[in-house]
């Protein structure tokens, strides 16, 4: 009998503890929880330093949050950029974040008190230099080049990397930018919903070129040994797209929160983001990077739209690539 109450005891306390486990909910999108994403090293990683249970909750990050309003389980999102902030500043949904900012090393300036970055990249369009011998060297030479150049690109509608697109055709050409898409839209061989359609055209062999980011060589040369991968750099600038973290204003587990939020800015968690991500970390110096990011060309010029700016935009850079591509 004794033995029994033992073992009915110990289950006990092991139950009591389970249940007292404190929880953080992450909303992310759905790269990010994938086996391939960063999500399951980032909770390996902070859980072994919280004594916490790091859940991760994948699909789309602010039409769900706004939806829910405060009955939200979140209490980090992860993975916003500045081409939606303005609406969920908005919201009301989201508390200062209180990290120390010195840290940061992006080719911007950054003050943000709400939204915190993790890491960054710039939209470029990606080819092989083994079938592509002499890739377009500027913006306008890419626009100029003959019909049969053939390029996958993704809708601004529904992939963050199709608006930073639109975006970054504004940013260039202003009031030109719908005869600039008149001219680029009969190289287009495809536009795809999202980005990992596009680029597994791509390296199918189904495209010259590819809208994606001046990050994506690393990923060939250091996880495949491929250093046929390129981005075209273009002295017209390229648009920076910075990934962002925010924490919840209702979250019941502001201190777990915060803590999350300090161990983005931490030396760990920078130097795994790099190739856990595939994008250069938001707060750590070049000569800290893998070798592989080290080694990337990167633009000169940095075009950067604000979340006002960006929002303000939108509709006329997205209603200008439908023009040109309808015709």
């Amino acid at each position: 009998m004794k033995r029994i109450m033992t073992l009915a005891a110990g289950c006990l306390a092991a139950t009591t503890a389970l249940a007292q486990e404190e929880v953080l909910t992450v909303y992310a999108g759905d790269y990010v929880a994938s086996e391939w994403g960063p999500g399951p090293k980032i909770e390996e990683m902070f859980e072994a330093r919280c004594d916490c249970d790091l859940q991760f909750k994948p699909g789309e990050l602010l039409p769900r949050l706004l939806l829910e309003g405060e009955r939200t389980e979140a209490d980090i999102v992860f993975g916003l950029n500045t081409d939606v902030t303005k609406r969920a500043r908005e919201s009301g949904l989201f508390a200062p974040h209180g990290q120390d900012l010195s840290p940061l090393t992006l080719p911007v300036e950054w003050d943000d008190e709400v939204f915190l970055p993790f890491d960054y990249s710039h939209t470029a369009f990606v080819y092989d230099s083994t079938r592509l011998d002499n890739p377009p060297e500027s913006f306008e030479a890419l626009l100029e080049a003959p019909d049969d150049l053939s390029i996958v690109i993704q809708d601004p509608r529904s992939s963050i990397s199709g608006l930073a697109l639109v975006l970054w055709v504004q940013a260039v050409y202003g009031d030109e930018a719908e005869m600039a898409w008149e001219r680029l839209a009969p190289k287009i061989l495809t536009v795809t919903k999202g980005w990992s359609e596009s680029y597994g055209l791509f390296t199918d062999g189904e495209a010259d070129m590819v809208l994606s980011y001046t990050t994506s060589p690393a990923y060939h040369a250091i996880a495949e040994g491929d250093e046929t991968k390129k981005a075209a750099i273009f002295p017209e600038g390229h648009y920076f797209l910075v990934e962002l973290a925010a924490k919840v204003a209702g979250t019941d587990q502001p201190e777990l929160a915060d803590d999350f939020l300090a161990f983005i800015l931490s030396e760990d968690f920078q130097k795994m983001i790099a190739t856990g991500n595939w994008s250069i970390p938001s707060a750590l110096p070049r000569d800290q990077w893998p070798e592989g990011f080290r080694d990337l060309r990167l633009p000169e010029e940095v075009l950067f739209y604000s979340e006002e700016e960006a929002a303000a935009r939108k509709d006329e850079a997205i209603g200008a690539w439908r023009r040109a591509l309808s015709r």
